[in-house]
């Protein structure tokens, strides 16, 4: 226990009739940048609510630096939440608003001076600290908060949807800006958001919530390249699946049956020993794991399907080539830009689809 920020025990919460979190057990690491990642009603917020104090689990326990937070409010908590509309005081300068909590805190006017200083600086505002709010731009306001939040020392800084404000460029910048701030002053943050571009460039680990439960706890990578649910896969990034059952199942091996009769190929997949023949199940594809070649070019791969191009949309450093298959079936295939803008394909172009049996994660459908 002795390395954990955060230590979260079968932690129930019910608003009225609906059960917003169902028994979530998890651990944040000392030092760690830890995300929580859902889609709306997932529990993420009610778990962020809950650790600051400002709802109280119907049952469960919270530790925070291995102390229980039972009846602990959210101003004697080691914590401090940075709001997703930063709730910065807009009549109140830069280094005042920084400085608010100190001074709530009765902290000596000299510390308070040396230690607005100090955030402000690792911030990098410490020149606009006689700004006004309105006078900054969104991701200043971000840091902004971020340092109103740190000035106080907390054990664990709490983000509640901190890039929601922000246009897509000034996010990416963001992301750089925020890891590098938490790796410089070593202290737990535990991030709540939909965005999943946030949550896998910024975490460390990252938990994934769904109908008020953890589905899945792991690094970025581990997420994305093997989920352990099919919610998991349809949630982080985009995928391309086929269903079907498994037959022929052998030391690892196996061969999808496709529930759709237009697609009668076979298709030979890695499976787990915890899957059984007959089980529905589906084929989990990423749209960069694939490639297309002319129509019939198969050679070398383990699987392929035939297909024609439907559109092509240009993104400046990769393409996305949607193929159709037949009437219901259409994948997505992101192709890096090689060739300097020139499309890879055109829209009706005959092709083939394909891919090796390690690209793909089979994941039960029950």
């Amino acid at each position: 226990m002795a390395d954990l920020s955060i230590d979260i025990r079968s932690l129930v919460k019910r608003h009225g009739a609906t059960l917003a979190v169902d028994r979530v057990t998890l651990d944040v690491r000392r030092g760690e940048f830890f995300s929580i990642l859902g889609p709306s009603g997932a529990g993420k917020t009610s778990l962020l609510r809950m650790l600051a104090g400002f709802e109280t689990p119907d049952s469960g326990e919270i530790l925070i630096d291995g102390r229980s937070m039972a009846g602990v409010p959210p101003n004697r908590r080691p914590v401090n939440l940075v709001f997703q509309s930063y709730a910065l005081f807009p009549h109140l300068s830069v280094a005042d608003n920084v400085a608010f909590g100190l001074e709530m805190k009765r902290v000596p006017r000299r510390d308070i001076d040396a230690r607005v200083a100090s955030s402000l600086e690792l911030v990098r505002l410490g020149e606009k600290r006689d700004r006004m709010p309105g006078q900054l731009s969104g991701g200043e306001q971000q840091r902004v908060a971020l340092a109103r939040a740190l000035v106080n020392r907390p054990a664990v800084v709490l983000l509640d949807e901190p890039l929601a404000a922000l246009d897509q460029q000034l996010r990416q910048q963001m992301h750089v800006e925020l890891k590098s701030i938490q790796s410089q002053v070593g202290i737990t943050f535990v991030c709540v958001t939909h965005h999943q571009e946030d949550a896998l460039a910024l975490s460390d680990r990252l938990a994934v919530m769904h109908q008020g439960r953890v589905a899945q706890i792991g690094r970025p990578q581990e997420i994305y390249e093997s989920p352990a649910t099919h919610f998991v896969a349809q949630f982080i990034g985009t995928s391309n699946e086929l269903r079907g059952t498994l037959s022929d199942h052998h030391a690892g091996r196996a061969t999808l049956v496709c529930s759709d009769p237009g697609l009668s190929r076979t298709i030979r997949v890695a499976v787990s020993d915890a899957l059984r023949p007959g089980e529905p199940v589906a084929l989990i594809l990423r749209p960069e794991r694939v490639r297309v070649a002319p129509d019939g070019g198969g050679a070398g791969f383990d699987n392929e399907l035939p297909g024609r191009v439907e559109t092509l949309r240009y993104l400046g450093s990769e393409w996305h080539c949607v193929v159709r298959m037949n009437d219901r079936q259409s994948w997505t295939i992101h192709m890096p830009n090689h060739a300097g803008g020139s499309p890879p394909w055109r829209a009706g172009d005959q092709v083939s689809v394909q891919w090796n049996v390690s690209d793909g994660v089979v994941l039960p459908l029950s």
